[in-house]
């Protein structure tokens, strides 16, 4: 089979789940989604906007009821075992042997991939993470089974790393190590037919911010947005214009993520990098024109948490964003 150039392809992908007496609910309403190797990927969305439900399909543990998946070219339900090496997984939620030591957790693991398996690194990682080799699975804290679980997902060095959540249990200094893996990795393959890929699910985005190319929003069961990292920062702004008199209802032409205003202030959430529009019209008002840069995380409640324009209805010159994947 020939494979795909991008490891990650997502087309009408949809999943519904059974709630009871015939009814049915759909969690992803028609994903498209391309992943280009080599990029790290953070996967945003809140809570039940399908996130699990989607890399539990990309590993195969739930099958699509509709559309196409791709991994390394293949169909994730029907995946080779030489493609299964090429991923690694992390859950929400880890589960091993809780009898085994660490040290025989990890051993157990690495004979299922033979010569693939870099005993080294695997040994760099348990002390990266400072786990005990000794310790019983089963007596280790939510954190460190979630380290332990990373370690497992990072050994023979996937070429696709899913992360479903990885950093909700661990510490500050781990998720620093953890962040600091995903790029070391990044780096080694960089440029290599290799080159690592990282689909990472998280609510910390400051995380991302730090090691993310790539943000990919869940909404409504559909990718409302995927961008570069760089591009969103430079073109999602926020303007606050103020007037001693009042302001006009007609607006620049632009497009808009989110607007509130009263008469005489208003404060607009732009998509498009056009504050200078909006610098150039205040000025024109005789009023005062302030222009904030946006982080993810405030990105990420301009998107979850305001009403949108397209759900109170347009404002005159303005309309909300639809370039760019913006939906």
């Amino acid at each position: 089979m020939m494979e795909a150039s991008s490891p990650l392809v997502l087309t009408a992908l949809e999943k519904r789940f059974r709630t009871g007496w015939g009814a049915a609910k759909t969690v992803l309403a028609g994903v498209d989604l391309e992943v280009p190797r080599g990029t790290i990927v953070g996967l945003l969305g809140i809570n039940g906007s399908g996130k699990t439900t989607l890399l539990k399909i990309l590993v195969g543990l739930l099958r699509a009821d509709a559309g196409e998946v791709r991994v390394f070219g293949e169909n994730p339900w029907s995946i080779t075992t030489a493609t299964k090496r090429r991923i690694g997984y992390v859950p929400q939620e880890v589960r091993v042997a809780p009898w085994m030591s660490v040290a025989e957790v990890v051993r157990y693991t690495a004979a299922f991939y033979g010569p693939q398996w870099d005993h080294d690194w695997g040994e760099a990682l348990i002390d990266r993470f400072r786990l005990e080799r000794r310790d019983r699975a089963g007596t280790l804290s939510g954190g460190q089974t979630q380290k332990l679980g990373l370690v497992l997902a990072l050994g023979h060095r996937p070429e696709l790393l899913l992360l479903d959540e990885p950093v909700a249990a661990l510490d500050p200094v781990a998720r620093r190590e953890l962040l600091a893996t995903i790029v070391q990795l990044a780096d080694e393959t960089a440029e290599t037919e290799h080159s690592q890929t990282v689909l990472f699910s998280t609510h910390i985005t400051a995380d991302l911010e730090r090691v993310a190319t790539h943000v990919a929003l869940l909404k409504h069961g559909r990718v409302a947005l995927f961008d570069e990292m760089d591009n969103l920062k430079e073109s999602v702004q926020r303007v606050r214009v103020t007037s001693a008199s009042p302001l006009p209802e007609t607006l620049p032409e632009g497009d808009l993520l989110h607007l509130e205003r009263d008469a005489r202030t208003l404060s607009a959430t732009l998509a498009d990098g056009g504050a200078s529009r909006w610098q150039a019209w205040a000025a024109g008002l005789g009023a005062e024109c302030a222009v904030e840069l946006l982080n993810l995380e405030e990105l990420f409640i301009e998107l979850h948490g305001a009403t949108l324009q397209s759900e109170v209805g347009e404002t005159p010159g303005a309309h909300v964003a639809t370039r760019r994947g913006w939906r």
